[in-house]
């Protein structure tokens, strides 16, 4: 049985706003508009206390490699919101520094 991982917008729907809001204010409405059906496929793991970072496709292993970019975002608390993006799609968002994720 394949278990479907949660819908970012349904998960954490105030951050999925925040989310689409600073992609869309950069002009980056190709990326914003995959909100709606990220999935959060899993957490980062590293243990940090500041960082609530996920990834939205199946950890790589190793680095991404060709069709990798990322994108820096001004986010509406003191932080970061950084993603990286692999061949256009959305892979991880890397979320430091934001009160818990709702």
């Amino acid at each position: 049985m394949t278990v479907t991982p949660p819908r970012l917008a349904d998960r954490w729907p105030v951050l999925g706003r925040q989310l689409r809001d600073a992609l869309v204010a950069q002009g980056d409405d190709a990326l914003g508009s995959q909100i709606e059906t990220l999935c959060v496929v899993t957490t980062c793991g590293c243990g940090d206390a500041f960082c609530q970072s996920f990834y939205t496709a199946p950890k790589p292993n190793g680095a991404y490699g060709p069709g990798h970019r990322n994108v820096v975002l001004d986010p509406p608390w003191r932080g970061m919101l950084i993603l990286d993006v692999v061949h256009e799609q959305i892979a991880y968002v890397e979320v430091l520094g934001r009160r818990p994720l709702d």
